[in-house]
């Protein structure tokens, strides 16, 4: 195999080392990485949770004394700074790595290059953006956070197969399957906050937390409590009561409104409603939320995606008709024309159980 194919071959094998942190990292990104020497690998580790060991350190510790002269292959830049751990390009440096292969340089302004400018002032070969788009697709959150301010939002629905989402009443428990609802615990889980509205809480009085084990998830690295997502709700006439059961789980859910009362945080009006741009950036500036996953009614889903503030819609299609009664997808202002249109961009489309899921970029 030559050097090119093997690069792809190790770097695929360091990309799927970190989708292994998948549920585990927040706020951190997923991070993976493979030492090679001799073209064999001696060593191998992934970001398993915050605060503990980064993947380049997992590997050294792996790959022990013998790791003079390899080649380390990581998902992500390695860290230049002092955070909560040492810097992971020094650690390089002392363990005798000769060179070094990263999928994409980290989009944190702390290190943005200057973990790979160590590396060479060590003497270290480095090359960077060997599958770059596979590394990116793995911190959509992350990368958007340190280039915009703002989380990864990411818009969960159900539908019948005529488009609908709920009954004229409101009830809507349930439209998919068991499987279909099994798989949206995965997107819970992967999360940094879940986000609805007043009127799915006051309808459904849902709990909108994770409610599967980190076995389920297939976690590993002994992190054995799956972590549970900041839950936020945007209440602006502070409308739904104290005792509903999203106060009621475990973890911390968020109140945004405004109006102003103890247990809310007031944000700014924008057209009679909260500045959902402003919410966003203050859970991503004060909460370090990378990825907002959205279970809400057309009215919030429909002000996010006509605030150009949805990144990714995952819609999962159920074998049944609702009527012309029934909800639909999206509130958003009448459309004239058909120029008027918003395209979406299907990435994916796949069974889950009796159900279809259907993922979809907005292209604005």
């Amino acid at each position: 195999m030559s050097q090119p194919s093997l690069d792809n071959f190790y770097m695929s094998k360091a990309l799927q080392l970190a989708r292994k942190g998948l549920y585990s990292t927040q706020p951190n990104p997923r991070v993976g990485c493979v030492i090679v020497l001799n073209n064999e690998i001696i060593g191998e580790g992934y970001h398993q949770h915050a605060g503990g060991p980064h993947a380049e350190i997992h590997a050294l510790n792996q790959a022990g004394l013998k790791v003079k002269g390899a080649t380390a292959y990581v998902s992500l830049e390695p860290c230049s700074h002092h955070g909560k751990t040492p810097p992971c390009a020094d650690a390089l440096v002392d363990a005798g790595i000769k060179r070094v292969v990263c999928a994409m340089l980290d989009p944190n302004p702390l290190v943005a290059g200057r973990g790979i400018e160590k590396l060479k002032q060590a003497g270290v070969e480095t090359e960077s953006g060997l599958m770059q788009l596979e590394a990116e697709a793995i911190n959509p959150g992350f990368i958007k956070r340190m280039k915009t301010e703002l989380p990864f939002v990411r818009i969960k629905l159900a539908m019948s197969l005529d488009g609908r989402t709920a009954m004229a009443s409101g009830e809507s428990k349930w439209i998919t399957g068991s499987h279909a609802r099994a798989d949206v615990q995965k997107f819970r889980a992967r999360s940094s906050v879940v986000l609805t509205g007043s009127g799915t809480v006051i309808a459904d009085d849902p709990s909108m937390n994770v409610r599967v084990s980190a076995e389920d998830l297939q976690m590993d690295g002994g992190v054995k409590n799956v972590h549970q997502p900041l839950r936020a709700i945007v209440d602006s006439q502070l409308s739904v009561s104290l005792n509903s059961k999203i106060f009621k789980q475990s973890g911390e859910t968020l109140v945004f409104s405004t109006q102003q009362a103890k247990h809310a945080i007031t944000l700014a009006e924008k057209n009679n409603k909260i500045d959902l741009h402003e919410l966003l950036k203050y859970l991503a500036n004060e909460h370090q939320a990378n990825e907002v996953h959205v279970e809400a009614g057309s009215e919030l889903c429909g002000a996010l995606l006509a605030e150009n503030l949805v990144d990714e819609i995952v819609v999962y299609m159920a074998p049944h008709i609702m009527g012309d009664s029934a909800k639909g997808l999206f509130h958003l202002p009448a459309l004239d024309k058909m120029s008027e249109r918003l395209g979406l961009e299907i990435k994916d489309i796949r069974s889950i159980g009796k159900d279809w899921r259907i993922t979809a970029i907005p292209k604005y």
